[in-house]
């Protein structure tokens, strides 16, 4: 699954550590996200489309899995 998160961090000028920071996590939490090792948990899904402003749908391709439904 792909995600956004590293571009909207990036054009906000943010670090992986001040991400982190703001949403209680491990800088270690939001690059896993960011190269797709970790999905995160619903919550914590909401808690970053909610900081980005974004829907989870725009944050989160939910269409990105090799054509395996």
């Amino acid at each position: 699954m792909r995600n956004s998160v590293r571009a909207l961090r990036t054009a906000r000028g943010m670090s992986q550590a001040e991400l982190a920071g703001a949403l209680h996590v491990s800088r270690q939490t939001i690059n896993a996200i960011e190269t797709s090792r970790y999905l995160p948990s619903l919550p914590l899904a909401i808690q970053l489309a909610r900081f980005f402003s974004t829907p989870v749908e725009q944050l989160f391709d939910l269409d990105d899995d090799g054509g395996k439904r």
